[in-house]
């Protein structure tokens, strides 16, 4: 759990739980790939509207402190709005570990796995297993069953039938 002081932003931060309907699209997310096993969230408003796991009794804690942490619990994702204008909750690889995941991934061997997580797109040959129910985004698991990054299907090329969106790579490689 990370609890710190209040960034300076030319803005003002806003911490609060979420609202039914920012739950509801954490929620739509979850679905697309099985079961949500975590219910309490909370927002830090600033730029972006940033969703934090916590748990019931660390937010009784916040809620008493003089000065509003800009960040609590586990960072899993970004509520914003799209180029649509429709607002989508982005969730990070670290959401997932929140969700029972029984559809929409796919697993990969060991050397196609260390490639994913390079940045590379993964050919279909790579891919171990795969259960897609017709979302374009799927996780992407090693074989050791642990969460490596999110892809996009691409059923029409076979070498780039896996395109790599996110990665848990990504953070070594800025």
């Amino acid at each position: 759990m990370r609890i710190g002081k209040r960034r300076k932003m030319s803005g003002e931060l806003r911490v609060r739980r979420v609202s039914s309907w920012e739950f509801d699209l954490i929620l739509r997310e979850a679905e697309k790939y099985g079961e949500l096993s975590h219910e309490f969230f909370s927002i830090v408003e600033g730029e972006y509207r940033d969703v934090y796991a916590v748990n019931e009794s660390v937010w009784k804690l916040v809620e008493k402190l003089p000065l509003k942490p800009y960040s609590l619990g586990t960072f899993v994702g970004t509520i914003r709005v799209d180029d649509n204008l429709v607002e989508k909750f982005y969730p990070n690889i670290e959401f997932f570990s929140l969700v029972k995941v029984t559809k929409n991934y796919a697993v990969l061997g060991p050397k196609a796995s260390f490639l994913f997580t390079t940045g590379k797109d993964v050919p279909k040959r790579a891919v171990k297993k795969l259960n897609w129910q017709g979302s374009r985004k799927i996780l992407i698991y090693n074989d050791l069953g642990d969460i490596i990054g999110i892809g996009m299907i691409n059923p029409r090329n076979d070498e780039k039938f896996i395109k790599n969106l996110k990665d848990v790579g990504e953070f070594l490689r800025r």
